[in-house]
């Protein structure tokens, strides 16, 4: 039985027994039942219409002030959302709150928790996946096109070109280069096509010569003398000796060479024309099509190599999620400082969240409580405080009965 039909019964036991003890002969115990039931009906009455009022016209009498819920509506949801901005879900209340939570470490405990289930940590590799395999890698490249091109633009060649040749010529980069370069025509000279054509070329030059006297009888008995197949071995064993001499550490003609390689390259960083060319072309290769496609092709190599080691990481179970998480976490351990500045900055992001919404809380409350109609809000609120509203009216009733039965008692002594 729910709580109204108990008040309800409890009014409907004060009337029977009043209209009962009118019947009955004039006795004691009757004038006691009687003061009681009518003081216990008058109570059941009162309290029955301040309770209905609250909600209802009593009996659908438009009595004043009555049905004050319907019409306050406006003021109950006014009070209703400033208790709740003002005193329950202030500002400064969620503030100390959230200052009193160790988010960091709550976080902390309860990621933790979760990555040490195997299922947990192969989602969010197969997410991981998901989300590099759906990136559109087509649309980073132009950003990235622009940030190399932009840097280029900014970078001091000029500085850049002068410290970098400092850095080749200190280790040594400089030999290097040239003993490559050496040994590279070292190769070449020592080819059978590089001697044939090296005396194919000394022939032909000295049968256009064209001296009289003795040193002119001399040139030509001696290219009649030393043919093509004489002069290429000759003219090769020759560069290559002098080739080999450039090699040698202390050789005085390795030495020049070196330093005029050194005093071109310096002179390099000082050519604002040259620097100025090679930025623009630099710019125009970053920018090109053809860095464009180079771009993508090595996001696409990386983008697969990635999608392998997630696959095989998932097919192990994760392990390395729970690794990489447990290190990071060990790392903020190390430095609380960090831990106490990132709990800073997340308390102070949720903070400047609740300071620029803080007013929808009443808006929320009151677009929802405007939606109800007048029916709907009244059942609402019955449902959730008409149990104790109810209980309002038994005990009324009883309280009524208990003092007209005192009453009674008094008017019988003050009687006698």
């Amino acid at each position: 039985m729910n709580t109204r039909n108990i008040a309800t019964l409890s009014l409907l036991v004060m009337g029977i027994g009043f209209a009962v003890m009118l019947f009955l002969p004039d006795h004691l115990l009757v004038r006691l039942l009687k003061g009681g039931f009518e003081a216990g009906l008058v109570g059941g009455i009162a309290d029955w219409f301040a309770v209905t009022a609250l909600f209802h016209h009593p009996l659908q009498i438009p009595i004043p002030h009555t049905a004050l819920l319907i019409k306050n509506r406006v003021r109950i949801i006014q009070s209703l959302i400033s208790a709740m901005e003002n005193e329950l879900l202030n500002k400064q209340s969620i503030q100390q709150k959230l200052r009193s939570f160790r988010l960091v470490e709550t976080i902390s405990r309860a990621a933790l928790r979760q990555l040490k289930k195997p299922a947990t940590r192969q989602a969010l590799l197969r997410g991981a996946q998901d989300l590099l395999e759906e990136t559109p890698l087509d649309k980073a490249v132009p950003p990235l096109q622009q940030a190399i091109s932009g840097f280029i633009g900014r970078m001091d060649l000029g500085g850049t070109a002068q410290d970098l040749l400092n850095r080749m010529m200190e280790n040594g980069y400089d030999e290097k280069a040239l003993d490559y370069g050496l040994q590279e025509a070292i190769e070449w000279a020592r080819k059978p096509e590089t001697r044939a054509m090296l005396g194919k070329l000394a022939s032909e030059k000295l049968a256009e010569v064209q001296m009289g006297g003795l040193m002119g009888f001399a040139i030509q008995a001696f290219s009649g003398f030393m043919n093509e197949e004489k002069l290429g071995p000759l003219l090769q064993n020759m560069v290559l000796e002098e080739l080999r001499k450039l090699r040698e550490e202390g050789n005085e003609s390795r030495a020049a060479l070196l330093r005029e390689i050194r005093v071109r390259l310096l002179l390099l960083a000082d050519n604002e024309a040259l620097l100025t060319q090679l930025r623009t072309g630099a710019v125009q290769l970053a920018e090109s099509e053809r860095a464009h496609a180079f771009i993508l092709a090595r996001l696409e190599e990386l983008r697969a190599w990635l999608l392998g080691k997630l696959a095989l990481e998932e097919a192990a179970g994760g392990t390395v999620v729970l690794r990489g998480y447990i290190g990071l976490a060990r790392y903020f351990g190390r430095r609380p400082q960090l831990t106490s500045l990132w709990e800073e900055r997340i308390i102070g992001y949720i903070i400047e969240l609740v300071e620029q919404h803080h007013y929808r809380i009443g808006l929320l409350v009151r677009e929802n409580l405007e939606k109800l109609d007048n029916k709907t809000l009244v059942a609402m609120i019955e449902q959730k405080v008409g149990k104790d509203l109810q209980w309002i009216r038994v005990n009324g009733a009883l309280c009524g009965f208990v003092v007209g039965v005192l009453l009674t008692v008094l008017q019988l002594a003050i009687g006698r």
